[in-house]
């Protein structure tokens, strides 16, 4: 969305104040936060080749940048390319995540013709977000440490000892550049007090080392903090996702507070989605509440679980058809060293929803 079009929390949804019983109910509520953020990335991700992004007059070029992040791109040209990257990672994340669920992000791709399903303060819009949010931030982080950006460098050596064994080296993933100019660049179409950045990536920097020694023998391990991978962010924000908290306005003097829905449930923590709007079930295709259906998805007769026929098909049946495979087998290993495999064809059994 340009920024004559985008509207503020405030303006869509009335005055939010934060309060402190209400503070962590900030993370994700607000329905412009999809709309103003990833429309961008998803303009970003369609970038022709043709350009080189590497004069700052190409940042007007880029449809989908209100005007707060056109000087951010002017400004910090050498992260474009990077956020162009997060962005494709994003939607590749999103549906791998969602591959077995009746709402399955394939809504991600008519950005920035949005069915409701992420035009309203849904649960999947928050998870959209946050996820973008955190693609950003971790694709800065990353090539800082690859050396791709002239404005940082390795994160920094942590304070406390690595462990028997072990010594601090290698380059760290720099998770606290990533998280600055990630927020600078995804909060540009919002108020300040509008969002809460999420926490997603805050937790995910895990120790990885490297061997050392005569003959693979390990005698030192050479140790730096380093970031997960997107796809486990995003499997953990599906969990965060699948028991997110619904919250409502509710009038206090002359602004509204952001609360929990249910007043007895226990306070929300930072780290978790919060939504205003609750989703469909997602079983019939229906344009007005944002939902494809799930005609024709394919669906797992043995399953137990979300990807289940019964579950995904919504009780109305399903059709089997046969797919034929060609895989590799009978494989050999040679000395050495190599390995050669014949291919072999065989008739698989599937399924799709009525």
């Amino acid at each position: 969305p340009s920024s004559k079009g985008s509207k503020t929390v405030e303006e869509r949804l009335g005055p939010v104040q934060r309060v402190e019983a209400a503070r962590p109910l900030t993370a994700l509520t607000s329905l412009p936060l999809v709309a103003a953020f990833w429309p961008v990335c998803r303009a970003l991700s369609k970038t022709p080749a043709a350009l080189a992004l590497n004069q700052t007059q190409h940042c007007k070029q880029l449809e989908g940048l209100v005007s707060a992040q056109v000087q951010l791109c002017r400004s910090n040209l050498e992260l474009m390319h990077t956020i162009v990257h997060a962005a494709r990672e994003v939607m590749k994340a999103c549906r791998r995540a969602f591959a077995d669920m009746r709402w399955n992000c394939s809504s991600i791709e008519l950005a920035p013709n949005y069915l409701l399903d992420l035009e309203r303060g849904t649960r999947e819009s928050a998870f959209v977000y946050a996820l973008s949010a955190a693609a950003i931030s971790h694709a800065i982080a990353r090539a800082c440490t690859s050396g791709d950006l002239p404005g940082c460098s390795c994160g920094p050596v942590p304070g406390e000892p690595p462990g028997p064994g072990n010594r601090w080296g290698g380059c760290a993933d720099n998770l606290s550049y990533g998280l600055l100019m990630g927020a600078k660049f995804s909060d540009a179409p919002m108020k300040p007090d509008a969002l809460h950045c999420p926490q997603a990536l805050r937790a995910s920097l895990e120790m990885k080392c490297k061997c050392h020694g005569v003959s693979g023998s390990c005698s030192i391990r050479t140790c730096w903090k380093g970031l997960q991978e997107l796809r486990d962010v995003a499997a953990d924000l599906k969990t965060r996702y699948l028991s997110a908290t619904k919250v409502v306005h509710r009038p206090m003097g002359t602004r509204k507070h952001l609360v929990p829905k249910d007043l007895d449930i226990r306070p929300v923590k930072d780290s978790e989605l919060v939504y205003l709007q609750s989703s469909p079930d997602f079983c019939m295709k229906n344009e007005k509440v944002g939902s494809h259906g799930t005609q024709d998805r394919q669906c797992n007769k043995t399953s137990h679980g979300s990807d289940s026929c019964d579950l995904m098909c919504c009780g109305r049946g399903y059709n089997p058809y046969t797919d034929r495979v060609v895989e590799r087998c009978h494989c050999k290993y040679h000395w050495c060293c190599y390995v050669t495999c014949r291919r072999c064809e065989r008739t698989v059994e599937r399924y799709v929803c009525k």
